[in-house]
């Protein structure tokens, strides 16, 4: 199969704006790699640049060591799956399958082994002679899908291929692609905005937002270590709690973090990890601590607080809660009920601390860390107000284009 490395590809529209910037990414042979981000993060793009839809602004686009930045996309041995299949509805599901491998001149006994193949492990056997008009969603999907693995090509694409689909749908045609890539031994890199299903997949996930990466690294790196305060956001449900004022307080008792009300010990292993933990005790320089819902627990004992909403997720219940100034969603049990006075206990070993101004975490991987053997587990985002001047710089050739 393939490997993919990217050398810093940058994208910027014709209009100025700014899609992709510098852009290091790199996958090994057989790799299941998720991009996740949110809309207009710069996932399509990307996906389109390394199929060869979309030309990079500057960069290179490495496959099986071989620089195809330049190569027509015909001849990149890749195949891609869009986010909403693109049938011929004048031909059969057969003939949509084996279109590519005729547009090739392939033998005809060789297209009838690989579709009826590709048929089976993707259960299309019984409508391989219909239309896609008779075919259900899930179905169509499933041929799109199935017309990208008959070419046994080198690297497959996937643009968000279960967007639109009902929450069962998304289930089952999700087990086919684990099942696929499992089978086919392909290179697999798989865009959504959906981190459930990159963290159940993934076997590295690259977060992307307004077009620049902010860190890649396994699912499991990602949820205890991320790099920055958006990483730590962005990955997780329900969404990470941050205090976002606070300030390291020194005392004899220990050293604590308090914002509006609420102070929270740091314990030995957080304090171990600090980088640099004097230029923020007792000065004025500002953190921002993380607390995930299931690292704060309703309980007989800790924090005074208030029930505000509470829902579930059909596995954890979480509670809205006030405590001191601020609002924070935490784990209780099924029958809190709105109103209650609570206690919310915190579970500070398992704190993550962000510095107030770049939002680059302050805390020093630990023995827990499993580190990866890519360049990418050492790659440190930009500080936030460096990206936020990147992204003024092409709004203002953006504008200046219009002006003209």
């Amino acid at each position: 199969m393939a490997s993919l490395k990217l050398n810093g590809i940058d994208k910027i529209f014709p209009s100025g704006s700014l899609a992709l910037y510098d852009v290091k990414l790199e996958t090994k042979d057989k790799e299941f790699i998720a991009i996740v981000g949110g809309e207009a993060s710069g996932k399509t793009t990307l996906l389109r640049i390394i199929a060869g839809l979309e030309e990079p602004s500057s960069g290179e686009i490495i496959i099986d060591g071989k620089d195809v930045t330049q190569v027509e996309p015909k001849d990149r041995d890749l195949a891609m799956v869009f986010r909403s299949s693109t049938l011929y509805p004048a031909l059969t599901v057969f003939d949509n399958m084996a279109f590519g491998l005729k547009i090739r001149k392939a033998p005809q006994t060789l297209i009838e082994q690989r579709v009826k193949s590709a048929a089976n492990i993707l259960g299309l056997n019984d409508v391989l002679y219909r239309k896609p008009k008779a075919l259900t969603a899930a179905q169509k999907q499933r041929v799109a899908i199935g017309r990208a693995i008959v070419r046994e090509p080198k690297l497959y694409l996937f643009d968000e291929p279960l967007s639109g689909l009902d929450d069962s749908l998304k289930a089952e045609l999700l087990n086919v692609i684990i099942n696929l890539q499992a089978r086919m031994e392909g290179t697999f890199v798989y865009a959504t905005k959906n981190v459930a299903e990159a963290m159940t997949f993934g076997t590295r996930i690259a977060v992307i937002k307004n077009g620049i990466l902010q860190q890649v690294d396994s699912p499991a790196n990602l949820y205890d270590y991320p790099a920055n305060a958006y990483v730590a956001f962005f990955i997780g449900a329900p969404t990470i709690n941050f205090l976002n004022k606070a300030k390291v307080v020194k005392c004899e008792e220990g050293v604590f973090v308090e914002d509006r009300g609420l102070k929270l010990p740091l314990p030995e292993n957080i304090i171990n990890r600090f980088k640099n933990i004097e230029e923020y005790a007792g000065t004025e320089k500002t953190v921002i601590v993380g607390i995930r819902p299931e690292d704060a627990v309703c309980g007989s004992e800790g924090v005074d607080a208030v029930a505000g909403k509470v829902e579930s997720d059909g596995d954890r219940t979480y509670a809205e809660c006030a405590v001191g100034g601020h609002n924070l969603v935490v784990s209780c049990a099924s029958d809190l009920t709105k109103g209650a006075a609570v206690k919310i206990k915190f579970a500070p070993e398992r704190l993550y601390l962000f510095d107030g101004e770049t939002r680059l975490t302050l805390l020093e991987r630990d023995g827990g860390y499993k580190k990866t053997d890519f360049a990418d587990a050492d790659y440190s985002p930009m500080p936030f107000g460096d990206e936020e001047e990147v992204i003024k710089k092409f709004k203002q050739k953006k504008n200046e284009k219009k002006k003209k």
